[in-house]
C-alpha cells in the first residue's frame, strides 16, 4: 500500500478542507445568486424576463419541497419543513465526515450546501426563491435555483459513486 487514499483528511493532510468549501462555494453562489434576483434585478416586481428564447428568469417562491411538492402555507408546515431539512442535513453531515471517498464526498458537499441554502430562504422569506426557468418550444421545465441544481448534481454523483462501488465489489467478489 502506498499510503495515499482518497478520504477527506486522512493522513494528516489539507485535504479534508475541500469538502468544506464545497459547501460553502454552494451556500454563497446560491445566496449571492438570490439577492441579486431579489434586490438588484428586482425580478419579483417584473415576474419573467426572456434572456434566450430557451431560457427565462421566472420568479416564483416554493413553499414546498423539491418541485413544488407538499406546499406549506401555514407557519407549522413551514417550520418542520425547515427542521425536516435540518436534521437531514445534520445526517449528511456526519455521513460526509465518514465519508471515505472523493466522488462521495462532492455528492455529500453539494447536496448539503444546496438544502442549506434553501432553509436559509425558508427561515427568511417563508418560501424558497426560484427563478431559473428552461423551456423548450411550449414545454417549460420547473423553475429551480442554484441551489436546487447543486442538490441535483450532488444526487447525481450520490447514485453514481454507488453505482461505481457496487461494480467495483462485484469485481472484487469474482476474484
Amino acid at each position: 500500500m502506498n499510503g495515499t487514499t482518497d478520504r477527506p483528511g486522512e493522513g494528516g493532510s489539507a485535504a479534508h478542507v475541500w469538502p468544506w468549501a464545497v459547501i460553502g462555494f454552494t451556500l454563497i453562489a446560491d445566496q449571492l445568486s438570490k439577492y441579486w434576483i431579489l434586490e438588484v434585478f428586482r425580478l419579483p416586481e417584473k415576474r419573467s424576463v426572456e434572456v434566450l428564447p430557451f431560457f427565462d428568469l421566472t420568479m416564483v417562491w416554493n413553499k414546498g419541497i423539491s418541485l413544488g411538492l407538499f406546499q406549506q402555507d401555514s407557519v407549522w408546515g413551514r417550520w418542520i419543513l425547515i427542521g425536516f431539512t435540518m436534521a437531514v442535513t445534520s445526517g449528511l453531515i456526519i455521513w460526509l465526515i465518514r465519508a471515505r471517498r472523493a466522488l462521495l464526498s462532492l455528492g455529500l458537499a453539494l447536496v448539503i450546501g444546496g438544502a442549506v441554502g434553501n432553509a436559509i430562504d425558508r427561515i427568511r422569506f417563508g418560501a424558497v426563491a426560484d427563478f431559473l426557468e428552461f423551456s423548450w418550444g411550449s414545454y417549460s421545465y420547473y423553475v429551480f435555483n442554484i441551489a436546487d441544481t447543486a442538490i441535483t448534481i450532488g444526487v447525481g454523483c450520490l447514485l453514481l459513486d454507488h453505482l461505481l462501488e457496487s461494480r467495483k465489489t462485484a469485481v472484487e467478489d469474482q476474484a
